[in-house]
């Protein structure tokens, strides 16, 4: 019960960690995924254990493997992907925003404005698409008897 509670909960956190370009510019988004950012590399660990302890059970004890392990396991290896090659991330850790024309407000800071979606292309958009369909899958799982 517990382990499948984690899948799904890595599912739902690292599917919003990996849909970064796509759903940072909700601005309620990005403040959740700016935080949790810097441990992506712990939610892809947690999504490779569960996946891998519920593959190995269904594999062996049945009844069929489930798509929500096949999905926690490529979500772990998509999160931990810097740690465990060596390479940069697929995806940005943190929302892509250019910096707006100064307007004549009384705010010091620029405000940025997201890149738009037509710049997102080829990997980087297909694990976006990837991380909303996890998110589903997490959702799904949460709402899926044992």
């Amino acid at each position: 019960m517990l382990m499948a509670l984690l899948l799904d909960i890595a599912n739902i956190v690292g599917g919003l960690l990996l849909a970064i370009p796509l759903l940072g510019r909700f601005p309620v988004v990005a403040r959740v995924t700016a935080r949790i950012a810097p441990w992506r590399w712990l939610v892809g660990i947690v999504a490779l254990v569960a996946g891998g302890y519920f593959l190995i059970v269904h594999l062996v004890s049945g009844p069929h493997l489930f798509h929500f392990e096949v999905v926690g396991i490529a979500v772990g290896v998509l999160l931990a992907w810097e740690r465990l090659t060596g390479r940069r991330p697929l995806v940005p850790a943190t929302p892509v925003t250019t910096p707006a024309a100064p307007s004549p407000s009384s705010s010091p800071e620029p405000a940025t404005v997201a890149v738009a979606p037509a710049d997102l292309a080829g990997p980087a958009l297909l694990v976006a698409v990837f991380g909303i369909i996890a998110i589903i899958v997490g959702l799904q799982g949460l709402f899926t008897p044992n």
